[in-house]
């Protein structure tokens, strides 16, 4: 451990530099008008990871952004670690709410602002720079792969495409993604599971066009009116979801589960402080970690029509729409889930208006087993590196290639994570701080250590 943060404590400034400049780019693979810096992130990691020293560094072209590949086999019979991550950002909309710009990286109070700095170019950068440390100080204890999209948060589409059709290439022991969270570097906690998703869009039409509301109002249908009034049908009163057939699949924690789960250290008055709310909500009987890990939700993304520019303009809208994302837990699956949502939700438009509902995106949720060989080697190492035992969390995100990667390539995944729920992830001011930064350089090499170990022994 001496040599690891010997290392660390030399290339301080430089190891933050580097994150800097790849938080320069604006890689918004949502907005095509990006579609250059994108590519441009893209050359910037391949470089970085034959700077590493990686071997057969690739640019790998898909029909959309590439994916950038890199791997150092020091031995064919030692096991290989596969690293996943994604160098695309969420658009950095509203930008009138930063208090910085969101390319140029800015360090307040110990923390990086920026659009990425935790999900995930700062916690997918940990990785490439503790390979340097492995490298560098002749440490590197297995073989180790990296797999670098440039999708993720526009659904990963292409990436099935490509696992599938390089599975020899993809060939490892476990795949180990830092693309959630910890409870708080106090109490450092390991993720067991992800919750799937289902992505899609609804379109509610009215009248032919927009129409003058004096003329025609109050006779005539608003399809926001109706688009709204849908949408809060969607939970009853107990905020429980209204789709039929919606929880048929889901298992129920048991007691023992819910105990566990819920012995995390829990704030409830510090968790409505720092989101400025006078009380939390979700679904009655659970709590908090229960809602936010363990049980499907149904959430508006987005909803907009008729006339939000300056000033007024009094219109009856021809059209109203809203993006919707439902969260899934185990036994769930995303096509089932958007085929009910579908269906119900068509079936509960009135006459006046016409309905259409667009599937985006999907994923499928995901449960990674606490007695694997790769799963202690990441509680040896965060034991080692944090001076406590981590707390098995439930992640309440999605990745849908966690069980994209189980089904082609038959591996399980580690989800060592070092962000924080409270970095604002897709919102304005996105933070990652410098210290959880460091802290996962630090921690990653001990995981490949007891991983190589604990195999060996076996």
């Amino acid at each position: 451990m001496q040599h690891i943060k010997q290392y660390v404590d030399q290339n301080r400034q430089r190891l933050l530099d580097e994150l800097f400049a790849l938080l320069r780019f604006p890689s918004v693979s949502a907005d095509p008008k990006y579609k250059p810096e994108v590519l441009k992130t893209a050359d910037y990691v391949a470089q970085k990871l034959r700077d590493a020293g990686a071997d057969n560094v690739e640019i790998c072209q898909t029909a959309g952004y590439p994916i950038v590949y890199g791997e150092k086999i020091i031995d064919a019979s030692k096991p290989t670690v596969l690293v996943y991550g994604h160098y695309d950002v969420q658009p950095a909309d509203p930008l009138e709410l930063w208090k910085t710009p969101p390319f140029e990286p800015t360090i307040r109070d110990g923390k990086i602002y920026a659009r990425g700095a935790c999900d995930d170019k700062g916690q997918f950068y940990m990785h490439v720079k503790a390979f340097e440390l492995m490298m560098q100080t002749n440490t590197l204890p297995c073989n180790i792969k990296f797999m670098i999209e440039g999708e993720e948060e526009v659904g990963s589409s292409n990436l099935g495409i490509f696992v599938k059709a390089n599975k020899e290439k993809l060939k490892a022991d476990v795949v180990l993604i830092s693309d959630t969270s910890m409870i708080s570097m106090e109490h450092p906690s390991l993720e067991t599971g992800l919750r799937g998703l289902s992505y899609l869009e609804v379109e509610v039409t009215g009248p032919n066009r927009d129409l003058h509301s004096g003329v025609y109002g109050g006779a005539v249908a608003n399809p926001i009116t109706i688009l709204t009034k849908m949408i809060a049908s969607l939970h009853d009163e107990n905020n429980h979801i209204t789709i039929p057939g919606f929880y048929d699949k889901v298992i129920p924690l048991t007691a023992e589960e819910r105990t566990a789960l819920n012995n995390a250290p829990y704030d409830e008055e510090e968790y409505k402080k720092d989101l400025d709310i006078a009380e939390v909500w979700g679904e009655k009987g659970y709590t908090t970690f229960e809602r936010t890990g363990t049980r499907p939700t149904l959430e508006v993304n987005g909803i907009w029509g008729g006339y939000i520019g300056e000033g007024a303009k009094t219109v009856l809208p021809s059209k109203a729409h809203a993006k919707i994302s439902m969260r899934l837990v185990p036994n769930q699956t995303s096509d089932a889930i958007t085929e009910l949502f579908t269906k119900h939700f068509l079936s509960i438009a009135p006459a006046n208006v016409k309905v259409k509902v667009t599937p985006h995106h999907g994923g499928e949720p995901a449960v990674t087993p606490t007695d694997s060989i790769a799963y202690r080697a990441a509680q040896k190492a965060i034991a080692e590196s944090f001076g406590k035992d981590p707390i098995p969390t439930r992640g309440g995100g999605s990745i849908p290639i966690v069980a994209l990667f189980e089904a082609e390539l038959g591996l399980k995944t580690v989800l060592m994570g070092f962000g924080l729920d409270s970095d604002a992830l897709h919102s304005p001011n996105e933070k990652y701080d410098i210290f959880n930064y460091y802290k996962g350089i630090e921690t990653i090499p001990l995981f490949h250590k007891y991983f190589a170990e604990l195999s060996s022994a076996v």
